[in-house]
């Protein structure tokens, strides 16, 4: 999984630099997980539990609208495979968007990160997820965060059929180490009868010639968005990112810092959608969200976070979720910044 070095472009450059740079400052004030207690994670989701009735649950995909809005969990991974749960650990849910990141790491894996981003744009983005964005102008999508970007990225995984998706869930199961995770047919079906808003994309995408192969490659997309894990599994995905794609329990098979800056830097700007610039300022760490009411963390070169609570705020972030780890970061001291 080796990226040609000399096909990055000057601005994948600078954002790596630019990691290592804030990464290598700030490691000194970060604090590990052998300092964070279960008894405080517990204060901090249950200070936070109540956010969930100032949020709505993802109901424009009617299996979504089921989720119960009160569940909540948060979940570290640290070094040695060390785990901290709480709050309803065992609660699957789908991944939704947090799955375009382990389908941006296979797609540069297999194609290599200039033919990836020439098809699309690094930049962030002040629209919604669903945004048609400059599609109609530029043609290209703004970065591989967003649905057109991450529809793109499903469409370049080598492999017919279902193929793309299901070395998406291998992944998945790969770094989480769990190989039971499966996709969620009924959030699957919803997903593909409700989204024509993504198959506009698609097919704009097709037309601008950017995609050439049929709807089985969006249906990989709609999969790949209904794979269902927990807390936990997030807060592995996480880990995975922040220590160059080696997995928690020291699986160095996949081992990559330049996939893994490529990953953290388009968390950064963009994982959290419209929101990413504001969260970067109070949060400042690489994190992606999904609708199902998960966010990803990734604190660089020490752990992993997974939080998980269902009614999201405008932006399509949890916001429950996202009030526990701005307390986390605050407490620990876990921005790079």
């Amino acid at each position: 999984m080796k990226i040609n070095s000399s096909l990055i472009p000057g601005k994948g450059i600078f954002l790596a630099l630019f990691f290592s740079l804030h990464i290598g400052a700030n490691a000194q004030k970060t604090e590990d997980i052998s300092t964070i207690s279960e008894k405080d994670l517990t204060h901090i989701l249950e200070k936070n539990r109540s956010f969930y009735t100032q949020g709505k649950v993802a109901n424009y995909i009617p299996e979504l609208g089921k989720m119960d809005a009160q569940s909540i969990a948060l979940s570290i991974v640290g070094k040695n495979g060390k785990v901290l749960n709480v709050g309803d650990v065992g609660k699957k849910f789908t991944m939704q968007s947090i799955s375009k990141i382990i389908a941006l790491m296979i797609a540069v894996s297999e194609k290599g990160e200039a033919h990836v981003f020439d098809k699309m744009g690094y930049f962030g983005t002040s629209q919604p997820f669903n945004s048609f964005s400059n599609l109609e102008t530029s043609g290209k999508p703004l970065n591989p965060m967003m649905n057109a970007g991450a529809i793109l990225t499903t469409s370049l995984i080598s492999g017919d059929g279902e193929k793309p998706f299901l070395k998406i869930l291998d992944m998945v199961r790969y770094i989480t180490r769990n190989q039971t995770l499966d996709y969620n047919k009924s959030v699957y079906e919803s997903e593909r009868s409700t989204g024509h808003r993504n198959r506009g994309m698609f097919y704009l995408m097709k037309n601008n010639g950017l995609i050439s192969g049929n709807e089985d490659q969006l249906d990989n997309y709609f999969k790949q968005c209904s794979i269902e894990l927990t807390a936990e599994d997030l807060a592995k995905i996480g880990y995975f990112f922040a220590n160059g794609c080696v997995r928690f329990d020291g699986d160095s098979q996949y081992k990559n810092a330049e996939i893994a800056q490529l990953i953290e830097s388009q968390m950064l700007i963009a994982g959290m959608y419209e929101f990413s610039g504001e969260y970067a300022r109070t949060v400042g760490l690489p994190s992606k969200s999904g609708v199902g009411g998960g966010i990803a963390i990734s604190v660089p070169g020490k752990m992993g976070i997974g939080v998980f609570s269902p009614a999201l705020d405008q932006h399509g972030n949890s916001l429950a979720g996202y009030h526990m780890i701005l307390d986390l970061v605050k407490q620990y001291h876990l921005s790079i910044f």
